[in-house]
This record gives structure tokens, sequence and C-alpha cells, in this order.
């Protein structure tokens, strides 16, 4: 569980360039929905939150933006610039959002539809239950 920057096989030629998403071969899990964070304005902040079960693929397929992950025991920050690389998040990892360029389009799989009952909002209660597991 937690969190990694996944590289995926840019296929292409003169034409240009393509990359296939697929469960089981670089989604590691069932894809039941799907969303994009487009039209970000300057210095706006998003996320402040975790998820229970959630498991999620973030792809930034134009622009870039800065992801804050905390497991509850250390922050690190991954930056999102290219659309070859992606960002699976698994688990229970607090996650903020930042650093969106102007023409950021960010692309997040996720794994189930959304269910506000598996989001926590509080840090503090996130690290409550990070502490009882």
């Amino acid at each position: 569980m937690g969190y990694k920057k996944v590289d995926f096989k840019t296929l292409g030629d003169e034409r240009g360039s393509l990359i296939a998403l697929e469960k089981d071969y670089n989604i590691p899990f069932n894809v039941n929905r799907v969303y994009y964070i487009f039209d970000t304005k300057d210095g706006v902040r998003r996320g402040y939150h975790a998820h229970i079960k959630l498991k999620q693929m973030a792809v930034c397929v134009k622009g870039s933006c800065t992801f804050v992950l905390d497991d509850g025991k250390k922050r690190e920050e991954i930056s999102l610039d290219t659309p070859n690389h992606g960002l699976l998040i698994e688990g229970l990892i607090w996650r903020e959002m930042y650093g969106f360029s102007e023409d950021c389009v960010l692309v997040v799989l996720a794994s189930e539809h959304y269910d506000e009952d598996d989001y926590i909002r509080d840090y503090e209660k996130f690290i409550k239950v990070i502490h009882e597991q």
C-alpha cells in the first residue's frame, strides 16, 4: 500500500505518440470512475483528504502539478509534468495538490464510484486512524 510513480510505455511514430491505460497491465485495479481537473485558478490547492479503500491513478495529460503525499510518517512531494508518468495512490494516504500550471489537465482513474463515506477530510482524524491500524 502507499504510492509510487509509474512510467507508461509510449508508443508512436512520426504521426505522434500514444499511451494505452489497461487494467491488469499498467492500471492495477478495475476502473469504475474517471474524472479530470482543469482550469484550476492560480494559487489554488486541492485535495486535503485521504481515502479508506479507494485506489487512484493520476495522470497529468497536459501541463503540470505537484502532489503532497503523507502516510502518517513522512510527507513527500511528487511532480507530474508529462503524460507518460502516472501516480498510483493506494491505501490511507493524505493527499494535497498544488502548483497547477495554467494548462494543467489532471486525469484520475478511480477504483470505486464516488462515496463520501470513503473520505477522511480532517488531518487529525487521518492521523488517529493511521495509529489505530
